[in-house]
């Protein structure tokens, strides 16, 4: 070789070395350009060190039982020591078969992955290992686009994650956190939507099919493709037979076993509107605490007494079932009634209605405004403010509007209370006398006010405990009239935490403002609980996902009337219970405890109330149409539309509870007064006499004349004698 070779030699070999070093520094900088890019959206070492799955958050009953679950990946988060040997076997055999003899990533398989990409550029291959896929179900940014960016990114928080943590841990995760079709994530939610039990308890062959569904959740459901699960569980068997985890035989034994998918019943549906309440409450609530009530596995505590909410219910449905069948027959006995219903452009017809009543045809939606018995039940706890019952309504699913809490309705008398409240609170005994007389009110606008009562009687002089007995409209527009004030009642509202607007008229003593049954129920409360206001609550306390307490809950109170006040009315209230407007709660319903409680009625009978109370429990019924212009019956007042419900639910709690009789609490400065029956004054020697209750110091002085007067002339007509 002669020197001019040698020399073209060796400038070809420079030539060579220069273009692969140039290569190699463009392809150098070219993959730190495709790894500078693709790390930018990887997770953060504090995120890796911090995975927190996102969890069900529960919402409890006072007895512990579940009463909802919110979440947006239906999750139940267990350990390793509780995931079954056999579900990490057949997982690793069937997803990663090198899971335990990587770190991260499988050379062998992604470079036939690579191999394999090279040549068939459409077809991308995946060749992700267990932890692999790990990164990409825990974080967002990474994706599952079939990109080499993706895979770039997937390899490099894989490689981190198994520099953080434990090939057993990483199983645990990955187990966890897997989508498992038919709305469950990981596990043990899988192992209940499957097979009705908890993951400690499922065979091997479960466990297998199980395993096989992560791949492809829709292809391989037990539930809706039978036949392929089946194929893909032995798949996973043959797979663990392969890597030792089963013996020939046992994967014999469990490639013939049937799929036996056991799917639990529906959960019962308990205190919807009571749930709902809550869920809305836990909205605002999470955002003072920095929590998302649909991922982080709270646990939320409430007050709802499942049995007493049960209770509830069947004596809330067991009775609208009646009124309903009382409002149909009067609606279909009166088809001008309907046309008033319908609407002027509804293309719907009268006779179309009419089979709507009947059940013959759908209820359209439109028309249960006016046609369906609505109603709403509260049950409050008197000295807690614990919500112990809530009903919103008939049915959750035709209508969320929660009448306990959101409607607005005319009480009618069941605002009575609060108007000799006033009057008893500003000095007035309870043996005041008001004429039972008609009176005429001439209003601002022109027009008069002829106020009279339910049966169109009148009377003479009437005490408050007569008026609250009979339920006497005359006397209580005259308790407002001439002893205080409809001002100094809407203050007394307004004391009484209700707050919705009532105007300060004369009407005010029939009821005539809208109030909201949860914030009338918990006004009588305050009668009950020695006259102090509690604020109705639902949650007690909220625990995160590792147990700590992160909230607790006590209700406000605030003083409103002294407790011999309260003691009073509450005493005018047990007289209506046991021999007035009440009084079929006792001799027709058998509920026998002490109890004060009110009966209401509106105009027209749209609206029919009770609300009553014993020491244990306060309770709020409300009936009526949604429509206020459509009317119960004209014979369908408190007494016999609501009070039913109220009866039967206190009989049936109370002994559910075990509560026993126990007499409302008498205040040290409330005393008993012989007085005379007929003036109310100290009583002569002739007089008819009563006993009385009076805060001391407001009893008589006064000795009655009338008998007086009767003494003097007998004893006159004794001497003449």
């Amino acid at each position: 070789m002669g020197r001019a070779d040698r020399h073209k030699k060796i400038l070809s070999w420079k030539a060579a070395i220069l273009y692969t070093v140039v290569i190699y520094v463009i392809g150098s900088f070219a993959a730190l350009g495709i790894l500078s890019h693709s790390s930018q959206d990887l997770p953060s070492i504090e995120q890796l060190q911090n995975i927190a799955p996102e969890l069900v958050t529960r919402i409890y009953s006072a007895e512990g039982e579940v009463l909802h679950e919110l979440f947006t990946q239906h999750r139940i988060y267990i350990t390793m020591d509780k995931i079954p040997s056999t579900m990490v076997a057949a997982v690793i055999a069937i997803e990663d078969a090198r899971f335990n003899r990587h770190w991260g990533l499988s050379l062998r398989d992604f470079s036939r992955a690579v191999i394999l990409n090279i040549l068939y550029p459409r077809q991308l291959q995946g060749a992700s290992t267990l932890t692999q896929q790990l990164a990409r179900i825990l974080y967002d940014t990474i994706g599952f686009e079939k990109t080499y960016s993706r895979k770039i990114k997937e390899l490099l928080t894989a490689l981190q994650i198994e520099r953080m943590y434990s090939k057993s841990e990483i199983a645990e995760m990955y187990i966890n956190h897997s989508w498992m079709g038919n709305g469950v994530y990981g596990i043990q939610a899988a192992a209940k939507r499957y097979f009705n039990k908890t993951s400690e308890n499922l065979t091997v062959d479960e466990c297998a099919l199980l395993a096989g569904i992560i791949q492809n959740t829709r292809r391989y459901s037990p539930i809706n493709n039978p036949v392929s699960a089946y194929q893909r569980r032995n798949l996973v068997l043959y797979r663990m037979m392969e890597l030792g985890y089963l013996s020939r035989e046992e994967y014999a034994l469990y490639r013939n076993a049937p799929i036996q998918v056991q799917q639990p019943d529906p959960a019962p549906t308990i205190a919807p509107y009571f749930v709902e309440q809550v869920r809305r409450w836990l909205q605002q609530e999470g955002d003072k605490l920095g929590v998302d009530i649909y991922r982080d596995g709270l646990s939320v505590y409430t007050t709802l007494d499942t049995r007493i909410q049960a209770i509830a219910d069947s004596a809330f449905q067991r009775h609208l079932t009646v009124q309903q069948k009382i409002l149909n027959q009067r609606l279909l006995a009166n088809p001008k009634t309907i046309e008033t219903i319908i609407s002027k452009d509804s293309t719907i017809s009268i006779e179309q209605v009419q089979a709507m009543i009947r059940g013959e045809i759908p209820m359209e939606p439109s028309l249960r405004y006016s046609l369906a018995v609505e109603g709403a039940l509260i049950a409050l706890e008197p000295s807690t403010g614990h919500i112990l019952a809530m009903i919103g309504g008939r049915d959750f699913n035709l209508s969320q509007f929660n009448r306990a809490t959101q409607a607005k309705r005319q009480p009618g008398s069941v605002f009575k209370p609060i108007v000799y409240a006033t009057a008893i609170d500003n000095g007035f005994p309870v043996t005041t006398q008001l004429l039972n007389q008609p009176i005429v009110v001439y209003l601002d606008d022109g027009k008069v006010w002829r106020p009279h009562n339910f049966d169109f009687s009148t009377g003479g002089p009437t005490t408050f405990r007569e008026g609250i007995r009979r339920s006497l409209n005359l006397v209580a527009a005259r308790v407002v009239q001439e002893l205080i004030s409809p001002k100094s009642v809407v203050e007394t509202a307004q004391r009484m935490h209700l707050t919705t607007y009532i105007p300060a008229v004369d009407a005010i003593a029939l009821g005539t403002a809208a109030v909201i049954p949860q914030e009338i129920t918990a006004a009588y409360g305050i009668f009950a609980n020695h006259g102090v206001w509690v604020e109705p609550i639902a949650v007690t306390h909220i625990k995160d996902r590792y147990g700590n307490t992160i909230a607790s809950y006590s209700p406000r109170q605030e003083y409103v009337f002294s407790e011999e006040v309260a003691y009073l009315v509450t005493d005018l209230l047990v007289t209506n219970i046991k021999s007035g407007t009440g009084g079929s709660a006792s001799w027709k319903y058998g509920f026998r405890h002490t109890a004060g409680g009110k009966t209401g009625t509106t105009n027209d009978a749209s609206d029919a109330w009770f609300v009553g109370y014993t020491p244990y429990m306060v309770a709020g019924v409300y009936v009526g149409v949604d429509n206020p212009a459509v009317s119960l019956g004209p014979n369908e007042t408190g007494a016999k539309a609501a009070l039913p419900i109220w009866a039967r639910f206190m009989r049936d709690a109370h002994k559910a509870k075990d509560w026993k009789d126990c007499p409302f609490e008498r205040p040290a400065n409330v005393i008993d007064a012989k007085i005379c029956k007929e003036t109310k004054l100290l009583p002569a020697e002739y007089c008819p006499i009563e006993t009385e209750i009076f805060i001391r110091g407001t009893e008589p002085t006064e000795r009655c004349k009338i008998h007086a007067e009767i003494d003097e002339n007998r004893e006159i007509d004794r001497v003449n004698f």
